[in-house]
Parts: structure tokens; C-alpha cells; sequence
């Protein structure tokens, strides 16, 4: 079988313990070649210290300013290619692995050249049998979301099957594709950066694959999570920015702006949604930015 290099690119901030876990997790992988890098955010937290004494081949980066997630894992992936992986696996620093995840995932994208981005089952690391992402979804109107999302795993997806897109908790690419596409799209600075990386893959004809039988528990999003105001902010600009830089039909524009009009408008009217007035300020900021062409970190204004 062919063994191509992986680089796991992981970034770290201020969250020593799930990143030691991580790392535990990909110790015990049973993946030869494979190259470990951490980029380090300005932690605070004695990461650094403790990654070094516990797994002294990492090779951890320090990065100089915080360019989100997209432009954080881009450096991490500038340099996993500038040390010839062959594939580079952007992973969270709340995952946990199975041993065989990544042989698996290498052994499906090897299979067919034209594969070339591959992620696992991810579950929910409270639930471990509970499904969080079998792969995304995106419809005829540019909607999207996870496949399985919340069910308990019994074997309802048996075989590797091709996706719009996959998770970025732990997304692998192959280099070609990165050489080809460019990485993340760090105006997007987090949020719809991974649906938006895969879409311009599948736009040069690579196939998005799902590998069921590579195992990932994944701790930062659980069955009852609800997400923050700034996810709110960066779902709706980022989403608007997708659209608008790939040029998608009127279909897809109508739905996003209904969805969100009507959104906005039940934050605001009806009682029971009376918590999410933070959210509904957040979207509408987020709307506001895109409309002005504002990118990157949401303004603290």
C-alpha cells in the first residue's frame, strides 16, 4: 500500500489540555508517515511548555497575529506543503482519533486519483455513538448542512460516498488540490470556510468523499449546542460571500435573503425569541458588512 506523507495541521489556542488529548490521540495512530504541526496562537496557558516535554517531534509554529481560522490553518498548511505532504489533514484541537482514522482516510483517497479531499465520521464526543457529520450537504439554493446530524450511528452509511463537503474539524486535501484551488479563503475568517474550500474543488471536477469507517470524536459541538452571537454574525456575511463570489443563481440568493429576513424578523417580534435580540444584532451587522464588502474578524464596534 502506498504510505504518502500527512501533515496534521492543528491550531492551538489556549486550550493545552484538548490539544495534549489530540495529540495522545495521534501518538497512538497507527499511520507511519505522518508529520505533526501545531500552530500556536499567543497561548497563555503553558501549551507550548507541556506539548514540547510530552511529544517532542511536534514541530510547533508560533503565529504572529490571529488571521481566524481559515488564515491561522493556512499557515500551518503553507508549511506542511513546504516540508512535501502529499496530503494535509486540518484537524480541531478538540478531536480525538481512532487509531486506523487516518490509514483509512489514505487508503480511500488513494484509490482514485481524482479523489481529493476525504473526511471521517465525526461524533459527538459526549455521545460517542451519535453522529455529528457524515459528510455536508448543500442543495439547489445553496443551503447546506450535516448529513446523519444527530443520529445514532447503526450502520445507515456503510460505504464511502462522495459529499458537497466535509467538516472542517478534520478535513484531509490532497496537495494537488491545494496547488490548484489556493487554501481557505481567509476573508471568510471562520465559518462556511470549508464548505466554500470544497466548492471550488468540486468546480475543477475533485471528488468530495465521505470515509465512514474512519472514526473521529469531536468535543466542541454537542446535540443541544447553541452557538454564539458571532456565529450568527459570520453565518450570515460568510454565507452572503459564498454566493456572491461564486456567482450562484437567483434561486439561491431569494432563499438566503428570505431566510434571513425572516429570521431577523421573528428575533424581533416574537416573544419566545426574546434571548436572541444578541443574535438578531449580530446578523444584522453581519448582513450590514457584507452589503459594504467588509471581510475578515468581526468589528468589536
Amino acid at each position: 500500500m502506498l504510505q504518502p506523507k500527512v501533515a496534521a495541521v492543528i491550531l492551538n489556542t489556549n486550550r493545552r489540555d484538548d490539544t495534549l488529548a489530540c495529540l495522545e490521540t495521534l501518538r497512538r495512530n497507527d499511520y507511519p508517515n505522518l508529520a505533526i504541526l501545531v500552530l500556536d496562537n499567543a497561548s497563555t496557558d503553558g501549551s507550548v511548555e507541556a506539548i514540547r516535554s510530552a511529544f517532542p517531534n511536534v514541530e510547533i509554529i508560533s503565529l504572529k497575529d490571529n488571521r481566524g481560522y481559515a488564515g491561522n490553518n493556512n499557515v500551518g498548511i503553507s508549511a506542511a506543503l513546504a516540508r512535501g505532504a502529499e496530503w494535509v489533514l486540518v484537524l480541531n484541537e478538540d478531536t480525538l482519533l481512532a487509531p486506523d482514522c487516518i490509514s483509512l482516510l489514505v487508503a480511500e483517497g488513494e484509490r482514485d486519483s481524482r479523489i481529493g479531499i476525504v473526511g471521517p465520521m465525526v461524533y459527538h464526543a459526549d455521545e460517542p455513538n451519535v453522529i455529528q457529520s457524515a459528510g455536508g450537504w448543500m442543495d439547489e439554493r445553496w443551503q447546506a448542512g450535516h448529513i446523519g446530524q444527530n443520529e445514532t450511528d447503526v450502520g445507515q452509511f456503510p460505504y464511502p460516498r462522495d459529499v458537497a463537503w466535509v467538516s472542517g474539524c478534520a478535513i484531509m486535501v490532497r496537495s494537488s488540490v491545494i496547488n490548484q484551488v489556493g487554501m481557505l479563503d481567509e476573508r471568510f475568517f471562520y465559518y462556511w470556510e470549508e464548505t466554500e474550500w470544497c466548492v471550488r474543488a468540486r468546480q475543477k471536477d475533485w471528488r468530495i468523499v465521505h470515509v465512514p469507517a474512519a472514526k473521529l470524536w469531536h468535543k466542541g459541538v454537542k446535540r443541544d449546542y447553541r452557538p454564539a452571537p458571532s456565529v450568527a454574525y459570520y453565518g450570515v456575511r460568510n454565507h452572503f460571500m459564498m454566493l456572491a463570489k461564486h456567482h450562484a443563481p437567483p434561486t439561491a440568493w431569494l432563499s438566503a435573503w428570505a431566510q434571513t429576513l425572516r429570521t431577523l424578523a421573528s428575533y424581533t417580534i416574537r416573544p419566545k425569541w426574546r434571548d436572541k435580540r444578541a443574535h438578531r444584532d449580530a446578523m444584522w451587522r453581519g448582513t450590514v458588512d457584507f452589503l459594504q464588502g467588509r471581510t475578515g474578524k468581526m468589528p468589536t464596534r
